[in-house]
C-alpha cells in the first residue's frame, strides 16, 4: 500500500505542548479527547512505545480514521491497519488521519494524515468484477 500527499503534524504537536508547559494553552483545551476517540482507542487502536507527554501514566495509542466519498458509511469511522489495507484495494483514493491519543488523561492530536487507495473512478470499476466473479462460482 502506497501512501500518498503525507502529512506530519509532528511540529504543530511540539507547538501545542510548548504552548500547555508555558501556560499559554490550559490543560482542559488539550485532553479534550471525546467518548467515540476513547472507544476508538480501545478496539482500534495500536499501542505505541511512547509516553503520553502530558500526564506521563500510559503510552499513547494510535487511532487511524478514513473519509472518503467513495468509502460510503465507512467515511468518518476509525479502522485497523488491515482494514484499511483492504479499503485501499477496492476503493478510491481516500485520507487516513492518525490521531495519537492517551486513555488516561485524553490527550490527543492529530500526528499524521495520507492518501492511499485507487485512482478516481477505478473503486467502483474492482468491486463490480469482484461482485461478478462471486456470482459466477
Amino acid at each position: 500500500m502506497r501512501r500518498r500527499r503525507v502529512v506530519d503534524f509532528a511540529l504543530r504537536r511540539r507547538g501545542v505542548l510548548a504552548d500547555l508547559r508555558e501556560g499559554v494553552s490550559a490543560l482542559r483545551e488539550v485532553c479534550d479527547a471525546d467518548v467515540y476517540l476513547l472507544r476508538a482507542a480501545g478496539f482500534h487502536g495500536v499501542e505505541t512505545e511512547t509516553v503520553c507527554p502530558v500526564c506521563r501514566k500510559e503510552n499513547l495509542t494510535e487511532v487511524s480514521w478514513v473519509f472518503g466519498d467513495d468509502l460510503g458509511s465507512a467515511s468518518g469511522s476509525a479502522r485497523s491497519a488491515d482494514e484499511i489495507k483492504q479499503l485501499a484495494l477496492t476503493h478510491d483514493a481516500f485520507t487516513v488521519h492518525v490521531v495519537e491519543v492517551c486513555r488516561s488523561c485524553s490527550w490527543n492530536h492529530l500526528i499524521e494524515s495520507y492518501e492511499v487507495g485507487l485512482a478516481s473512478g477505478e473503486g467502483r470499476r474492482v468491486r463490480r468484477a469482484a461482485r461478478d466473479l462471486r456470482r459466477h462460482r
